[in-house]
């Protein structure tokens, strides 16, 4: 809710789009004027240039573009040989479908615990759940930051297990001199609209140095078609559309100014909010660089209110923040509320509250406050202020 003393157009939200779009319009509405005017849609000039383009970027060899980033994990897991039955190791604390990807595909998901100061897959799992059937394991980029690369490529190539990178989160993130995406088999990238790089719409890519997985991802994507209607296998219709193609051209153009501008609010955040008690701030270790999708924070504890009835025992003291800034036109978000071993979709699988404590905590704790290329110091300093007032008892 607001004061009465605010309007909606006083409200800082998580991200402003439009914003962004009174940037770029005039660009925008001429890459999709020039699609429009070809009329090719579907495997064109744009999708091809693009494909170009994030590779170079990426830190590889090529790029595939599919229609989301959910389909660039299905399409990945199966070109890297996951079938049903299989397992597939994943963090148990990240969107639900990095966990969906693996069940599309007959797939066991099996939820590893996360690292507490960085939200990603914490290596130290993975050894225990690695079985016969595991056939790949899935280290997500979250919030912007990379996971641990190098000790979960030492593990995974010591048992033959392929690596898919999730960046859906985090394109851009370095990790000791490389790209996040560019470090396993192959790299799966998300394009919805409220992501660092964003369409106007649903649109993903893979990306991967492997040559013949290339080749085969192509296929995949495309029905399996290996020539002009001729299919060697079972395929998706999981094509980037050109219009697509042409606004993240456009936007691929400012990302890196973008991305400055993103880590310039996180470090006004840090001056800020550092000697605030009670609260974890987001970093980024050594040889890792953050592009900061989100910043999110941990507020641990419990808060039982400012006042009789104001909220039941128990409830996380990150709610009560969350509340508390929407009072003072801050918005947040909760990532996320629930881990993926006690999603009901995974109820049949047996995960019990206590089996993966470091990710039910993050649940419990993590609260994303707003960060985007347009803020001004002004905002990041209101919300920095709404911040310290909400977390007074």
């Amino acid at each position: 809710m607001t004061t009465p003393a605010q309007s909606s157009a006083d409200l800082i939200p998580m991200l402003d789009l439009q914003a962004q779009f009174a940037n770029i319009g005039a660009e925008i509405r001429a890459a999709v004027e020039g699609v429009l005017t070809s009329q090719q849609f579907v495997l064109g000039p744009q999708g091809d240039a693009l494909e170009q383009e994030i590779a170079q970027a990426s830190g590889t060899r090529y790029a595939i573009g599919v229609a989301s980033g959910t389909e660039a994990l299905e399409l990945g897991l199966h070109a890297c040989g996951v079938r049903p039955g299989d397992e597939v190791i994943v963090p148990a604390f990240t969107f639900i479908a990095t966990g969906s990807a693996v069940s599309a595909l007959g797939a066991r998901p099996v939820f590893a615990d996360i690292e507490p100061g960085t939200f990603n897959l914490d290596p130290e799992q993975i050894a225990a759940l690695i079985t016969p059937r595991t056939r790949a394991i899935v280290a997500v980029h979250l919030f912007g930051l990379a996971a641990d690369m190098n000790p979960i490529l030492e593990i995974a190539a010591k048992h033959g297990i392929p690596v898919i990178e999730d960046n859906a989160q985090s394109i851009g993130a370095g990790y000791h001199g490389r790209k996040t995406g560019s470090m396993g088999s192959l790299g799966c990238l998300s394009f919805y609209p409220s992501k660092n790089l964003g369409a106007y719409g649903d649109a993903g890519m893979i990306v991967t140095s492997d040559e013949k997985l290339a080749a085969r991802l192509r296929s995949l994507r495309n029905h399996g078609q290996t020539g002009r209607y001729l299919s060697t296998e079972r395929g998706w219709n999981s094509r980037l559309d050109e219009l697509q193609a042409a606004v993240l051209r456009v936007k691929l153009r400012h990302l890196a100014d973008w991305t400055a501008a993103r880590q310039a609010h996180a470090r006004l955040y840090d001056s800020v909010l550092h000697d605030l008690p009670g609260i974890v701030l987001p970093h980024a270790p050594a040889g890792c660089e953050h592009v900061y999708y989100l910043y999110t924070l941990r507020i641990p504890g419990q808060a039982a209110g400012r006042g009789a009835g104001s909220s039941q025992s128990g409830e996380p003291r990150s709610d009560i923040v969350q509340k508390r800034l929407a009072e003072r036109g801050v918005a947040s978000t909760v990532y996320y509320p629930v881990p993926l071993h006690l999603q009901p979709l995974y109820a049949s699988l047996g995960g019990k509250p206590g089996d993966l404590r470091v990710s039910e905590r993050a649940s419990r704790e993590a609260l994303s406050i707003p960060i985007y290329p347009e803020m001004t110091q002004a905002q990041v300093e209101r919300v920095a202020g709404a911040l310290r007032e909400s977390l007074r008892d």
